[in-house]
């Protein structure tokens, strides 16, 4: 099984490993396949639809061509949203462009401010500004009674992602900028909004509440989501573990963490160099996972006293021990 890197820091669309090379056309921005979905949720919205047998009947004809028929935007944001999703499929300045001809269109744009934030900003700061007018525009757009009635179930609707963008862009860009509280609310507030998680702020908000000694909802965090495999969790709770209860209690956490993912010892502990380069894309439990959270976690593990010569000690008396 394999996940794409879980979006730790802010920065462009992810590259496969040679798309740097002179006359290889990078791949497309992942959030261009919303188009889709949008063609397909608007022509669910212009059927009456009855039931659900009659939403099935509808999907099958809809999609029996192997094409899903696009209808004609009918609001201003709509149209405007269309524009990001060409602005999406787009390179260069013509990405910029789309976008702003996407806030003429309309001021309630969420993902234009993401993508001019994205393309546009000298400084965090000024990303920062820009993160915080799409969530504006994203409030606006989708009115009170959507926070009211849909929370537990963000980011399924599609409507609702453009503000999730905005809002994490904005959650990134304020820790960066040592706005630490705030953005730890912003994380704990898209959680609120999607437990689901799609956008995998779990794993942001674990390391934060490390690196910030916010022990107490850590385990709560941990708690929430104790059935998840991705290293960034389960060696989070090791040191959790270790911080809370010493190094007897932490020993089932990591015999746990080892046997999900057993390589990022080696690179917590400076056994094996971190690449230059991250990777792109990981798997559940393979090297590339390792990687990717030693490179964000390894700060924090060297802070907290003596964990990382417990972790040797442990590794080692394992391998002696067969």
């Amino acid at each position: 099984m394999s996940k794409k890197k879980s979006g730790k820091r802010p920065g462009k669309t992810p590259r496969k490993q040679g798309d740097e090379g002179q006359g290889v056309v990078p791949p497309l921005d992942p959030r261009s396949f919303e188009k889709e979905m949008a063609s397909l949720v608007r022509g669910i919205d212009a059927q009456d639809l009855e039931s659900v047998e009659d939403l099935e009947s509808y999907l099958e004809k809809a999609l029996e061509g192997g094409q899903i028929p696009g209808l004609a935007p009918k609001t201003p944001l709509d149209q405007a949203q269309d524009l990001i999703y060409a602005a999406w499929d787009a390179r260069g300045d013509l990405r910029v462009t789309l976008a702003y001809r996407a806030l003429g269109i309309s001021k309630d744009c969420a993902d234009a401010y993401v993508l001019l934030a994205e393309e546009t900003a000298k400084s965090l700061k000024e990303a920062k500004v820009l993160y915080e007018e799409g969530v504006k525009a994203g409030e606006r757009a989708l009115g009170a009674e959507v926070f009211e009635n849909d929370v537990g179930y963000f980011w399924g609707t599609l409507s609702t992602r453009p503000y999730m963008r905005a809002l994490r862009g904005l959650a990134d860009c304020l820790w960066l900028l040592g706005e630490r509280k705030e953005a730890i609310a912003h994380y704990v507030e898209m959680l609120r909004l999607n437990p689901g998680d799609n956008q995998g702020i779990r794993y942001n908000l674990a390391l934060h509440l490390l690196e910030e000694g916010e022990n107490g909802e850590l385990g709560k965090l941990l708690a929430r989501y104790e059935d998840d495999i991705a290293a960034d969790l389960k060696y989070a709770r090791v040191l959790y573990m270790f911080r809370q209860e010493g190094a007897d209690s932490a020993r089932a956490s990591l015999r746990e963490a080892l046997e999900t993912n057993p390589f990022v010892p080696n690179y917590l502990l400076g056994w094996k160099k971190l690449p230059k380069r991250m990777p792109d894309y990981i798997g559940f439990g393979d090297e590339r996972e390792a990687v990717s959270y030693a490179a964000v976690a390894q700060e924090v593990w060297e802070k907290t006293t003596g964990a990382l010569a417990w972790l040797a000690r442990e590794v080692r008396a394992r391998k002696k021990g067969g």
